[in-house]
C-alpha cells in the first residue's frame, strides 16, 4: 500500500476505488458513479488488465456454478463435474471475448469506444522503449567490462 495514498481510497492520480459491494455489482456488470471512472480505465488497462478480467468473470459464474452444487438433484460427483464443466466454459467465452467486454465497461464509465486498448497500445509502446533502453545500458555495460579486462 503506497503511504502517500489518502485513506478515503483515492489514489493519487484522483482514482476512486469502488467499495466492495459496488465492486461486486460492477464485476456483474453494474456501472459505476462517475467519481470511480478513472478506476475503471486504469481497471481495464493496467498490466494486469487481463486478471482482473478473469476475476470479475469468476465473481460472474460463482452464482450458477452455487445454483448447481446446491440446488441440482443428484449425486455431488455429477454435479461437481457439471459445474467444472459450466466454469471452464464460461471462462473460456469470457477470455475469447476480453476486449470486447471490457471495451463495454470503459464505454459505460463514460469513455470513446476504442480508449481501453488505445492506452493499453501506448503503455506497451512505453514498456517496450523503456526495456529497450534497459538492455541497450546493459549491453553498453557489458561491452565496457570486456574493454576493460582486453584492455587490463
Amino acid at each position: 500500500m503506497d503511504p502517500r495514498a489518502p485513506s478515503d481510497g483515492t489514489a493519487a492520480d484522483g482514482r476512486v476505488r469502488p467499495g466492495v459491494l459496488r465492486w461486486i455489482g460492477y464485476a456483474m456488470g453494474a456501472g459505476l458513479p462517475p467519481r470511480h471512472r478513472t478506476w475503471v480505465l486504469h481497471d481495464t488497462t493496467t498490466r494486469t488488465w487481463v486478471l482482473r478480467h478473469v476475476a470479475r468473470s469468476l465473481v460472474q459464474l460463482a452464482v450458477p456454478v452455487a445454483v448447481v452444487l446446491l440446488l441440482v438433484p443428484g449425486p455431488f460427483w455429477i454435479r461437481g463435474l457439471a459445474a467444472l464443466g459450466g466454469l471452464l466454459l464460461g471462462l473460456a467465452f469470457s477470455i475469447a471475448y476480453m476486449p470486447e467486454a471490457t471495451e463495454n465497461r470503459v464505454k459505460k464509465a463514460g469513455y470513446p469506444t476504442g480508449t481501453a486498448q488505445a492506452v493499453r497500445d501506448r503503455s506497451s509502446t512505453e514498456r517496450e522503449a523503456r526495456d529497450a533502453d534497459r538492455r541497450r545500458a546493459a549491453a553498453a555495460r557489458r561491452a565496457a567490462r570486456y574493454r576493460d579486462r582486453r584492455s587490463g
